[in-house]
């Protein structure tokens, strides 16, 4: 289907939306004539739970400054392993 007679306007804000959506120009055409018909698919995931949060933690300034700081040890290159011997 080939959409005829768009006004500059209306393809410019067709463009804008579909950017700062992340979308095709296609795709939020589509999305608002689902809209207009009552066909809009409803979103699988819309709400943010936060009702298991007690159970995995979060870390504090000092904690994560101390795991970094164990990750960032670990990816230390050591010179003297990697010297070139020769056989």
């Amino acid at each position: 289907m080939t959409l005829r007679g768009l006004d500059p306007q209306l393809a410019a804000k067709l463009k804008e939306t579909a950017e700062r959506e992340g979308k095709s120009v296609n795709q939020v055409a589509l999305d608002a004539l689902r809209r207009h018909f009552g066909l809009a698919r409803s979103r699988r995931s819309t709400e943010v739970h936060q009702d298991m949060d007690h159970l995995f933690g979060r870390w504090d300034e000092e904690e994560f400054a101390r795991i970094q700081g164990k990750i960032d040890s670990g990816r230390r290159v050591d010179p003297e392993l990697w010297e070139s011997t020769d056989f």
